[in-house]
């Protein structure tokens, strides 16, 4: 178990500040790093020379003795979000927007437009400290009320509000590993059921009619042709490298790995003739 011990560092002005030294280190889950001082931002006076200077050291005294205490408490108990309390008045909607910026592929995706709902949905001042399973049960309904914010305002379906939830989620699983919020919203707010839906699938004969119209440009004909004969989706077609070509004439299969998901998958290359 660490032990913690109050440090003091000279300053101008005849000032100290004053500090928590962690011995051994401990683990800062919002850095994933060891840390072993944590800065208080408080000072006392050297040598006070008036009343008010010796009554601002006997109190800093005492707050940072209480902060000790609570420090070495909370080590004992295992409970080290401490080193993330002061992250915890951050803004999270800018945490939200920054987290969706980093895993958009187009300003109309998915993960742009979860931001986009939220954003609409809540006050742009909301601070993790703040956020809370109310306000996250709130967006679910919010969603599933099937608002329209696009430039068309057309009401979102319900998978739709599906995809945007899920996205929340995944923010607010990251956040909680980041030391950011208190408590694992990710399981207690539970996720938006989906709707089974019919999808459209091509015959044989309608793969055939539609590869025998000419198609412009030619590339994006073939990257479709490809597409049905694997079931791949365009991200991954996209991304494919020769390298993950593989096999023999009449029995060639794909090694590659999902844009998606990032799940390995082993796909075979379908042989039939399609003229």
């Amino acid at each position: 178990m660490a032990n913690v011990t109050i440090r003091k560092k000279s300053l101008s002005k005849n000032r100290q500040s004053l500090y928590l030294d962690y011995l051994p280190p401990i683990f800062n889950s919002s850095t994933n790093k060891l840390q072993r001082y944590e800065f208080l931002k408080l000072f006392v006076y050297n040598e006070p020379i008036n009343k008010i200077e010796r009554k601002h050291n006997k109190e800093t005294t005492k707050l940072v003795e209480w902060i000790r205490l609570k420090r070495h408490l909370d080590i004992q108990n295992s409970r080290f979000g401490f080193l993330s309390e002061s992250n915890s008045g951050g803004n999270f909607v800018n945490y939200f927007k920054k987290y969706t910026a980093r895993r958009q592929k187009t300003d109309s995706d998915n993960m742009a437009m979860a931001f986009r709902y939220y954003e609409d949905f809540i006050s742009t001042g909301l601070k993790f400290c703040d956020l809370n399973e109310s306000i996250c049960e709130g967006f679910r309904s919010y969603l599933l009320s099937g608002p329209g914010i696009n430039f068309r305002e057309k009401p979102i379906s319900r998978n739709t509000a599906v995809s945007y939830f899920a996205k929340f989620r995944s923010a607010l699983k990251e956040a909680f590993g980041k030391g950011l919020l208190a408590e694992y919203l990710y399981s207690l707010v539970k996720p938006i059921k989906a709707n089974e839906t019919h999808r459209e699938r091509l015959e044989l004969a309608e793969l055939k009619k539609l590869i025998s119209n000419p198609i412009s440009p030619e590339v994006m004909k073939r990257a479709a042709i490809f597409s049905a004969l694997t079931g791949l989706r365009f991200s991954d077609v996209k991304a494919l490298k020769w390298s993950e070509l593989r096999g023999r004439p009449g029995k060639y299969y794909l090694q590659y790995r999902q844009q998606k998901t990032m799940v390995a998958e082993y796909t075979p290359i379908s042989v039939m003739p399609l003229s």
